[in-house]
């Protein structure tokens, strides 16, 4: 039997309309043909401001994924750009590990599952050589939380010259040796570096919780259509089948609020489809 049939395919929900509920933003989703959606906590104060929702805030969250039937299994906790857990600045330090503590009490709160780490040391500011090493501590303090708290933090290979692999990804996961950190990486970034898309997966083998979708070019790791860039998906399905795979796949998009949106989630939802199907991720039931 094929497990992939059983797939579970989401959508980043920056991909879908920006002002409105989150009962509208999970229907539409749904519409578009997606099994769940990804949470976002960046940089910007807006979506920052998510860490403190009071627990009436969080309901209404629980109550539209019940009512919708659309889950938000998944946290992207990329505000760790701009306060850097390998920062050199202490006070830029404290503020990363009070995001991280939050995103934790947040996904308990929601049921999120498995929160997804940026893998920069530091983003805005220069590197030193302690960079890795303050980075490194922040994530095992992070992962202390995590682990009491049954939630799975995972490491995102990212564009840049910090966790640009799946390779140096798994040097933390392989330090950390716990149940609760582990990767989720992200094919678009390995094609925007050139990597071996296969090699870089085979890396990984036994640690991929889920896999973020984008396709990407040299220089451009983001916004690129799907079918524009260099990102070998067959290739990287082909290989995830061989691995047996089965954990999510989340196609990650930002359609910057197009009134286009959900035309262009559903439609690269069944491009990316086409591609599962080519690599023998996908069988259609």
């Amino acid at each position: 039997m094929n497990l992939a049939t059983q797939l579970s395919l989401g959508i980043y929900e920056k991909a879908l309309p920006y002002n409105i509920t989150w009962r509208e933003r999970l229907d539409l989703a749904k519409s578009a043909g997606f099994d769940f959606v990804e949470l976002s906590v960046d940089e910007s104060d807006e979506r920052l401001a998510r860490l403190a929702w009071s627990p009436r805030e969080r309901a209404e969250l629980r109550d539209a994924i019940a009512e919708t039937g659309v889950p938000i299994t998944t946290m992207c906790l990329s505000g760790h750009r701009k306060f850097a857990l390998g920062s050199a600045d202490v006070a830029i330090r404290a503020r990363a590990l009070d995001i991280l503590r939050r995103a934790v009490d947040l996904a308990i709160g929601v049921n999120i599952r498995i929160i997804q780490l940026a893998g920069y040391y530091v983003y805005y500011e220069p590197h030193t050589p302690d960079s890795r090493a303050r980075y490194r501590d922040g994530l095992a303090q992070g992962l202390e939380w995590a682990s009491n708290a049954g939630v799975m933090l995972a490491l995102e290979n990212v564009d840049g010259n910090d966790v640009d692999s799946i390779t140096r990804a798994m040097e933390f996961v392989c330090e950390f040796n716990s149940p609760w950190f582990q990767i989720y990486p992200d094919i678009g970034n390995l094609g925007e570096h050139g990597l071996d898309v296969r090699a870089e997966l085979e890396r990984g083998r036994g640690h991929i919780v889920g896999v973020h979708v984008k396709d990407a070019r040299p220089g451009e790791p983001r916004r690129v259509p799907f079918g524009q860039g260099v990102v070998p998906f067959v290739d990287a399905f082909q290989k995830l089948a061989e691995m047996n795979f089965v954990g999510p796949v989340m196609l990650e998009m930002w359609n910057d609020d197009s009134p286009d949106a959900v035309r262009i989630a559903r439609e690269s939802r069944e491009w990316v489809m086409a591609r599962m199907c080519e690599g023998g991720l996908w069988r259609d039931a």
